[in-house]
């Protein structure tokens, strides 16, 4: 096999062989994917170094190596015809060997960029699209630098590299805390950006096709708690349809800028003053567009699916009002519980229009992403009312 330039159709390709679709990385993004390209009719192979992963339980093929062993790398080569990735942690090298053998989307390039905060804040600049002022912080001489921008202050801190949901970040009050802060990262290549007023936030995911046609599904409202995604609200006028048109628009040029193909997310900030700014991207599926797969006729897994195989892209039409609320391992430990117990999924489920999607973790931890709960109705009102109400059995603070 070799990098192929036609549609993968599912089904026997034409060495007689199923066609297998490979991911790297076994996370619930990679079980996702791996579930709507079954239903498409293609094999799966999942390369993940844990035996208990949520991908690899549920693929034809579990190749339980780490991301830069040779050997894992030509098993994946050998079972799959393309190859994507479903978390930004997966090392650029490995995908830079997979991309020299086989189709792989996103590209290496685009995953590094996206892998290190510095140049992905300079990659937004480029493209014309507004972020927070920064300042690299690799030496001393770029740390007094940062200091000298006063009134970028508080200001917050952040590794260069392998943070996310909050993690390898921290708030600084004063420029006189720069340099203790960054001692507290140990040092890492850090960037500084400017705090700025914030009045919500809200994503966009767009999907880019090898031919270059984009596609993209609404504008997602977001409330992060600690970091981490809590609740996603999709419904007409949950954005201000100037807000959104800009959000669009800033994805993808940014998607473009890239050559970027696949499934991109852009998270944005909305300012107290009503201006937009980007805050960064992923390249993957994302959180926050869970709701596709039960409000919308495609979901991002499947647009997922098909850029990677070279199938058309449609533009994704929402059918239904949507809230996604994000369930962690505390919903197990309600009211400070010391062991686990299972949340009241009976009582949720009977409410109307809730879909569970859990998956497959074995162990429930405090702040562990367990599953999401989709929510869709007629009608904005009712969406919020069944969600609110599905967060008064679980535990949920309310929104």
């Amino acid at each position: 096999m070799s990098v192929s330039t036609k549609a993968l159709l599912p089904g026997q390709n034409d060495n007689g062989q199923q066609t297998t679709l490979g991911v790297m990385g076994g996370g619930q993004l990679g079980r996702m994917f791996v579930h709507s390209a079954q239903q498409m009719g293609y094999f799966t192979a999942v390369l993940d170094p844990d035996v208990s992963s949520p991908a690899g339980w549920v693929s034809h093929y579990h190749i339980e190596t780490d991301y830069l062993d040779q050997d894992g790398l030509a098993q994946l080569m050998q079972r799959s015809v393309a190859i994507t990735t479903e978390f930004e942690n997966v090392p650029a090298p490995a995908l830079y060997t997979l991309g020299g053998h086989r189709t792989v989307a996103p590209s290496a390039k685009s995953v590094a960029i996206a892998q290190h905060r510095v140049k992905e804040k300079t990659h937004f600049k480029n493209c014309g699209v507004a972020c927070a002022p920064f300042q690299a912080i690799e030496s001393q001489e770029q740390l007094r630098l940062a200091m000298s921008h006063t009134d970028w202050f508080p200001a917050i801190l952040k590794t260069s590299s392998m943070g996310y949901d909050g993690k390898g970040q921290v708030t600084v009050v004063s420029p006189d805390d720069l340099a203790a802060a960054w001692n507290s990262l140990k040092n890492a290549d850090a960037i500084l950006e400017k705090k700025l007023d914030l009045a919500f936030e809200c994503s966009v995911i767009v999907v880019r096709g090898f031919d270059g046609q984009m596609v993209h599904f609404p504008v997602q409202k977001n409330l992060h708690r600690n970091g981490i995604l809590a609740v996603t609200e999709v419904y007409e006028n949950a954005i201000h349809p100037e807000i959104a048109d800009k959000a669009v628009h800033s994805a993808k040029a940014i998607a473009q800028g890239l050559d970027y193909v696949g499934v991109l997310c852009l998270e944005f900030f909305v300012l107290a003053n009503g201006e937009l700014v980007v805050n960064e991207m992923a390249p993957r599926p994302h959180n926050s567009g869970h709701y596709t797969m039960n409000a919308c006729d495609v979901s991002q897994f499947d647009l997922q699916v098909r850029s990677l195989a070279r199938l058309p892209l449609v533009q994704p039409r929402q059918h239904s009002p949507a809230i996604m609320l994000n369930i962690l391992g505390d919903l197990w430990f309600k009211n400070s519980a010391e062991t686990a117990k299972t949340p009241a999924w009976a009582e949720v489920l009977a409410l109307p229009g809730c879909h569970l999607h859990l998956y497959g973790k074995l162990e429930a931890r405090k702040a562990r992403k367990m599953g999401h709960l989709n929510i869709t109705a007629a009608t904005t009102d009712q969406v919020k009312q069944v969600a609110l109400r599905a967060c008064e059995i679980l535990g949920i603070e309310a929104f």
